[in-house]
């Protein structure tokens, strides 16, 4: 039997992503906790019901950004996690924070990065009036959402298209592509060299 990926998983919210994951009941992964910055977040329901671990760490309760980042390290660093997923995860981390899980710190984003990075992004591309639109698994970087990806969905935007009906159909998308993404990292087929991200050796493209 192959040796488990541990694995620490961040959300703020409705935990849809974080859901997919444990679904997915890969048997390459070990989800060892799943910790929230919010104690009301729905997603901790799924952890529960699951048997994982969760834990709290609600940065209203933090005077600086960083005292919370040091807080919230220190509990994710206690399950020693070979990766830290990012699954609705609302805040802004740190240069320190992501520095220290460099090679290791995923995110899912709702769109076909780099366009669209931040907020609103279903709202933003249907005002842009892209024929595309998608999600992106990628490394977390100091910049927001810009870190180099690792597997992108693609979905059409459709003419009758309002924003629920286009983040419905990039939602799926997502519950797919991230479980990929940590299956390829706990087979140890990727590498983040630089900027670029190495899938089997080889340069991924999109």
């Amino acid at each position: 039997m192959a040796k488990k990926l541990p694995l620490v998983a961040l959300i703020s919210g409705r935990g849809s992503n974080l859901k997919a994951i444990i679904d997915a009941h890969d048997p390459l992964v070990e989800i060892r906790a799943v910790i929230s910055n919010r104690p009301q977040a729905g997603g901790l329901m799924y952890a529960q019901q699951a048997g994982i671990p969760t834990e709290v760490v609600d940065h209203t309760q933090f005077k600086s950004r960083i005292d919370f980042d040091r807080t919230l390290q220190t509990r994710i660093d206690s399950y020693q996690p070979k990766l830290v997923v990012l699954a609705g995860f609302m805040r802004i981390l740190s240069p320190e924070f992501v520095a220290h899980y460099q090679g290791r710190l995923f995110n899912i984003h709702p769109a076909l990065l780099p366009a669209f990075r931040g907020l609103d992004t279903h709202k933003r591309a249907l005002a842009s009036g892209v024929k595309e639109h998608g999600a992106s698994v990628h490394f977390v970087t100091a910049d927001l959402d810009a870190g180099p990806v690792i597997i992108q969905a693609r979905v059409p935007v459709l003419a009758d298209d309002d924003e629920e009906s286009l983040a419905a159909r990039v939602l799926r998308e997502e519950h797919r592509i991230y479980p990929q993404a940590i299956h390829w990292f706990a087979e140890d087929r990727l590498q983040l060299q630089g900027q670029h991200v190495l899938l089997d050796g080889q340069a991924i493209t999109r």
